[in-house]
């Protein structure tokens, strides 16, 4: 003890292993490949449920009656409009500008629209998540537009979730079965626990800041290759390798080079990730549906060579390894695979915003200083 505070010397890299909180939104068990939200297995939800169910079950812990659901659907089916200021600002960004980036200012910028520093008050709260959920993907669907010069899309009411979304992108109506692959794909990629980005939230979330400044902190993060790009980088590799016949040799060469596989491994699952299995199972029922995904076989076969070449270190495909393919398939364009994912996590971001609210103290770790004691100033003429 120094000062009345606990002193630790140990360190941790990257906080491995370092409980930073309690939660009840959702529960890995990384040795037995298990997820939960709230208790409920993620292939039960894939199967039974919807995203907009989902979202309201991590977000108020419980799965909602009729009632409930009908209600939360038909408020974000109103509030998916983004005023035309908004629109205005995203016509401002550079069109070679990454669509993260535009999805990050955007969301930061909904704040100055819809003030919602009252974060004690239940009900101001409950429109910040409502306009939260429904607008993300009218403004990735917006920028994916407006960056090619065409006007944005005006969302319908009369589409679901992922049909409006998809409906955007192209002004054409969705085809119901890849509208509910992207509703599954949204499922999976809801909440993960303690992730980069949910941590990122809940550091912005203990300073008291509103809604749209934490899920806007949270999308900052999502923008890296170690976190929600690697889908972006996983379709890059594989058209990089671009022949099956390739996977060996090029595999081989990043081991030797001690080099990571984009979409193989995670810090967590010692096992097959849950939610790769479940893309990798859509992902070859497309295939036989349309007979046309060219990289399948490539992912595939890549993961049979790591397999075989790292399954002492238990690495296996994670959830970016077969979303990306998903994805493309749809012929959503690369750089929008990530802003998926935002579309779909901030239901989790949102869910831990709320209890972090609940039981609120400041993130304020330690550091352990390893740098230098008692120099001198050194004025400025004397320095070389």
């Amino acid at each position: 003890m120094q000062n009345g505070e606990m002193i630790m010397t140990d360190f941790f890299a990257g906080l491995e292993g370092v409980p930073a909180s309690k939660s009840g939104v959702s529960f890995i068990d990384g040795e037995k490949g298990i997820l939960e939200y709230r208790g409920i297995r993620i292939e039960e939800l894939v199967k039974k449920s919807s995203f907009i169910e989902v979202a309201y079950l991590l977000i108020f812990g419980k799965l909602p009656t009729k009632r409930q659901l009908d209600k939360f659907d038909s408020d974000i089916r109103f509030h998916r409009r983004i005023k035309y200021r908004i629109v205005d600002l995203m016509k401002t960004l550079p069109e070679r500008g990454h669509p993260m980036d535009a999805l990050q200012a955007t969301v930061a910028a909904l704040g100055m629209f819809y003030p919602a520093k009252e974060i004690s008050d239940e009900e101001t709260n409950y429109w910040s998540i409502v306009r939260l959920i429904a607008k993300l993907p009218t403004i990735v669907a917006a920028f994916a537009r407006m960056r090619y010069g065409d006007e944005a899309v005006r969302p319908r009411d009369d589409l679901n979730h992922t049909e409006n979304f998809l409906y955007m992108l192209t002004e054409t109506p969705p085809d119901p079965y890849m509208a509910k692959v992207l509703d599954t794909s949204l499922i999976l990629h809801a909440e993960h626990t303690m992730n980069a980005s949910t941590f990122s939230g809940l550091v912005t979330a203990s300073t008291l800041a509103d809604p749209y400044t934490v899920v806007s902190s949270a999308i900052g993060t999502l923008t890296g290759p170690l976190h929600g790009g690697a889908n972006e980088r996983t379709v890059e590799m594989l058209r990089e390798i671009g022949d099956v016949g390739k996977v060996k040799d090029y595999i081989e060469e990043k081991l030797k080079k001690k080099e990571k596989i984009m979409g193989m491994g995670h810090r967590v699952y010692k096992t097959y990730d849950p939610r790769a299995r479940v893309l990798k199972d859509i992902a070859n029922k497309m295939q036989k549906r349309y007979k046309d995904i060219t990289l399948l076989e490539i992912a595939e076969r890549i993961e049979k060579v790591s397999s075989e070449n790292l399954k002492e270190k238990k690495i296996y495909p994670n959830v970016d390894f077969y979303s990306g393919i998903i994805y493309d398939r749809m012929g959503i364009e690369t750089d929008l695979f990530t802003c998926v994912f935002a579309m779909s996590r901030v239901a989790g971001w949102l869910a831990h915003w709320l209890e972090q609210l609940s039981n609120n103290r400041i993130f304020r770790p330690s550091a352990i200083y390893v740098g230098k004691h008692n120099l001198n100033y050194k004025p400025l003429k004397n320095r070389r």
